[in-house]
């Protein structure tokens, strides 16, 4: 009886799908998902009077134990004297000094319980950590970056960033680092919006950085505040500080706008000098002044546009002869 060998199978391997386009990669049950509550606090006042009290109770028992002259305290004293003191120093530790602007946020051996935002003397959770975090406003400037514009001019750019910490459990655990995270998004966000519109519209018919600045600082705001998000913090504004081209194009951009600008001049001065000559003829004609060919006309017309359009004085030539010598 002949056997034919099995081959064995080939394990199957499914083609690793590909993740959506524009959307981030990596682990998403990874990332800390945690929201600001509030933590249990009383009247720091309380907590400072009960610690009194304690440290009465524990003075009276000693100075009663002092004044009976016994030779060793019993058993009870000395749990009674023990506990005491333990109350006291569990009662004090718990209270601390929030300071406006401030929070506190505390954990309990490694697990979040609560903010503390009550200002003044507060008593919290004993046995807990308090770490401070500030929710005070604050404001800082981008480095000047250099990038390429829309049309691939390389500028320099630099923004104001105006924020405040507006979830403080996201700010402590979702990031490593809140401020550095912030400062490092603002960074790549101006480089984004600034690829996204040229340096200057000629026309004045689109979006610039130069021409469009509230709209520019508009875009970068709402950025800026999408990709800080994470880490509980709140976008209050963003104004663009520095801008300006490149040091290697600087010259030539500023021959092309002066060119603009004269070419900008010389179409007002032009058509104020046609409307001049065409008024100064209309009312030569009106008042029967003086009756001219057209070749009268044309010879007159050049010589208004002279005057009105050269940069140089005009030199006035007077004609002694007659109209057509």
């Amino acid at each position: 009886m002949s056997t034919t060998p099995s081959t064995p199978a080939t394990p199957s391997i499914d083609p690793i799908s590909k993740p959506p386009v524009g959307r981030p990669v990596g682990h998403a049950g990874a990332r800390v998902t945690v929201s600001e509550r509030s933590a249990f606090a009383v009247d720091g006042f309380i907590a400072v009077f009960v610690a009194l009290v304690l440290l009465g109770l524990l003075a009276q028992r000693i100075i009663g134990l002092a004044t009976s002259h016994v030779d060793e305290p019993s058993p009870g004293d000395l749990t009674f004297i023990v506990t005491m003191i333990l109350a006291a120093a569990l009662v004090l530790s718990s209270v601390v000094v929030i300071q406006p602007g401030e929070t506190k946020v505390v954990q309990f051996f490694g697990r979040y319980v609560g903010t503390a935002r009550r200002s003044g003397l507060s008593m919290l959770l004993p046995l807990t950590t308090k770490r401070s975090v500030s929710v005070r406003v604050n404001n800082f400037e981008t480095n000047v970056l250099k990038v390429n514009d829309a049309d691939g001019n390389p500028v320099e750019i630099a923004a104001i960033i105006v924020w405040q910490v507006a979830d403080t459990a996201k700010a402590v655990f979702a990031v490593e680092a809140y401020k550095d995270f912030v400062k490092v998004q603002a960074e790549a966000a101006l480089r984004h919006v600034a690829t996204t519109h040229p340096y200057d519209d000629p026309d004045g018919h689109g979006e610039s950085l130069r021409g469009s600045t509230d709209v520019v600082s508009g875009e970068l705001a709402t950025e800026v505040a999408e990709r800080v998000r994470v880490a509980g913090v709140e976008i209050l504004e963003v104004r663009i500080s520095h801008l300006a081209y490149s040091p290697e194009i600087a010259q030539a951009m500023l021959q092309r706008q002066q060119a603009s600008a004269i070419i900008a001049a010389r179409s007002m001065i032009v058509d104020g000098a046609v409307g001049m000559v065409e008024m100064a003829l209309q009312r030569l004609e009106t008042k029967d002044i003086v009756v001219l060919d057209d070749e009268r006309k044309a010879a007159m017309v050049s010589n208004l546009l002279v005057v009105l359009c050269s940069e140089a004085k005009a030199s006035p030539v007077v004609n002694a002869g007659s109209l057509y010598h």
